[in-house]
């Protein structure tokens, strides 16, 4: 691991981290505000795999892993008041079903961006996030909010979250993180698609710039 690395490795542990924090509030009625912040971490991906590879992208993924996990944790150990209840900043379901879903996920992106690398310049970058997130997000909502987790943290009420009512107001009847996780696919669809005028300016700043060193 190299300094060249460090910008990669703190970005995605700080998006982990505030991404496990706000995936608990709610914005409007079918999303979460994590579903604003979480996507950033394919970018942070994208971006080191396209600039220094695939191994140094999955060392990234892995560090970046490793710290939010342990920030997560120690989340988990912050208690927080509101409305008359105690609770912890980052519940121990969250914490494992964003860090199981994390690493799934980017490894996956990884893996993908790197096999379509050499086609056009988004294909790839497209490609990979779409697929790292769905996978993403059927692993996490699924973890942090299925009643089947319920052993994971017995004493974590989330009876909320499997309220059942319309997919998204108007679809069949489903629990309420069902319609919270298709929402927030949607929203990581939209994300991948803006992230890619991001994607191409990081990565032609930083080509150019080297091309001068």
């Amino acid at each position: 691991m190299t300094r060249k690395h460090l910008p990669g490795i703190l970005s995605m542990a700080a998006i982990v981290l505030a991404s496990n924090i706000l995936v608990q509030f709610l914005f409007g009625q079918w999303l979460t505000w994590g579903a604003f912040t979480y996507p950033l971490a394919f970018l942070v991906t994208d971006v080191m795999n396209r600039l220094y590879g695939a191994p140094a992208a999955r060392r990234v993924v892995f560090a970046g892993f490793v710290v939010g996990v342990i920030c997560s944790l120690i989340g988990t150990q912050i208690m927080l008041t509101g409305d008359g209840y105690t609770y912890p900043a980052v519940t121990l379901r969250i914490a494992i079903g964003s860090g199981l879903a994390f690493l799934t996920a980017q490894l996956m992106d990884v893996a993908i961006f790197d096999r379509l690398r050499d086609g056009a310049w988004w294909r790839a970058p497209l490609a990979s996030t779409l697929v790292g997130s769905a996978l993403d997000t059927a692993l996490f909502f699924g973890i942090a909010f299925s009643g089947a987790f319920g052993f994971i943290e017995p004493g974590n009420d989330v009876s909320w979250a499997q309220e059942t009512l319309p997919l998204l107001g108007v679809g069949p009847i489903v629990p309420l993180w069902v319609s919270l996780g298709t929402a927030d696919w949607l929203v990581k669809l939209a994300l991948a698609v803006i992230a890619l005028v991001p994607f191409r300016m990081i990565v032609s700043k930083a080509l150019s710039r080297n091309a001068y060193v």
